[in-house]
């Protein structure tokens, strides 16, 4: 049995649309209470922006739940160590940050995306070999080890860093809105949106339609046929590891960016966002993951704009209304 026969044969997921059309009808629902056409723009393209922001630091994960079965509580010192990283780059460079170019601008950004990426890897293989690597397959003691490396992760960032918060504006160019009519889109929105659009779609083709996403996908379904094949399974859930801590590094820079400010315990806020949105897009899922981030966004945008008080609980009553239409997710994987 060749690994294309093995591919060919891994079930596909029936087409269901309804869940993916959710935050579509949670916006046509939402318009005619905000009223104001310009401000349910500005509030849509904010949720928009958010979700794509949450779906970046949330992706990492599922992959890791979905991929390795790992319930990866010390996510959050990622996303904290991703924003630091970025301080670190944009600190040097204050002067292409403050010049009104977007060249310089997009470089400096493309820098701190890139040296957070590559810092929350080598951190994460680091923590998968000392912290998970020992609990593989056990997920009480996964989630006990792991809150552990999260504690002792946000300590050293704060004796690394210092517990103040930093300011991380973004580069001048950045700053400020479109304006179209009434309505004001906020310039880093846009980025933040487009960037989480090209992740999820990388991702979307990676675990798809290259070779690698294959055999990780195959490796879920039957680990043995796939080790039998003489591919080394082990070898690819680190990276999948690797990968899912790479973006919450990401995810961290977007959002500090996005706050103006960065400090130790933002991962372990964040967290809490995280998990709720992967239950709600259904465990291991990331097209799951990424309906999920946005339908939360929305609703904590517009239930903001309409009930404030009621903003503190929208999502968890989100999450709750999905459980009981869908007990596992609007898009859990099969078999889990």
């Amino acid at each position: 049995m060749s690994l294309d026969d093995f591919g060919a044969a891994l079930p596909r997921a029936k087409a269901d649309i309804l869940p993916a059309l959710t935050p579509l009808l949670v916006a046509l629902v939402a318009a005619p209470l905000i009223g104001s056409a310009s401000s349910f723009v500005t509030l849509t393209a904010a949720g928009l922006a958010m979700g794509m922001m949450i779906f970046v630091m949330a992706s990492g994960l599922t992959l890791a739940f979905g991929m390795m079965d790992v319930l990866n509580f010390g996510h959050g010192a990622f996303i904290s160590l991703g924003a630091y990283v970025a301080t670190l780059v944009f600190l040097p460079l204050a002067n292409w940050a403050s010049v009104d170019s977007w060249p310089l601008n997009l470089a400096l950004l493309g820098l701190a995306l890139a040296a957070a990426i590559v810092v929350s890897a080598i951190v994460g293989l680091i923590f998968e070999r000392l912290v998970v690597v020992p609990v593989y397959g056990q997920h009480l003691k996964q989630i006990l080890a792991t809150i552990g490396g999260s504690i002792v992760a946000e300590q050293l960032l704060y004796a690394l860093f210092g517990p103040d918060q930093i300011a991380l504006a973004p580069p001048a160019s950045f700053r400020g809105a479109f304006v179209i009519g009434d309505a004001a889109i906020e310039k880093y929105r846009v980025v933040a949106t487009a960037i989480g659009l090209v992740v999820f779609v990388g991702l979307t083709l990676a675990l798809n339609r290259t070779k690698i996403g294959l055999l990780i996908r195959a490796g879920v379904q039957d680990r043995e046929m796939v080790e039998a094949l003489g591919y080394r399974i082990d070898r690819l859930f680190v990276g999948v590891f690797m990968a899912g801590s790479a973006l919450a590094g990401l995810g961290g820079v977007l959002w500090a960016l996005y706050r103006e400010q960065v400090h130790a315990s933002m991962g372990g806020e964040l967290l809490v966002l995280c998990f709720i949105v992967i239950i709600v897009g259904g465990l291991g899922s990331v097209g799951g993951c990424f309906i999920g981030a946005v339908l939360v966004a929305l609703i904590d945008n517009y239930a903001g704009f309409l009930a404030p008080k009621l903003a503190l609980v929208s999502n968890i009553l989100l999450m709750v209304a999905v459980l009981l239409w869908r007990p596992r997710g609007l898009y859990p994987l099969s078999g889990r």
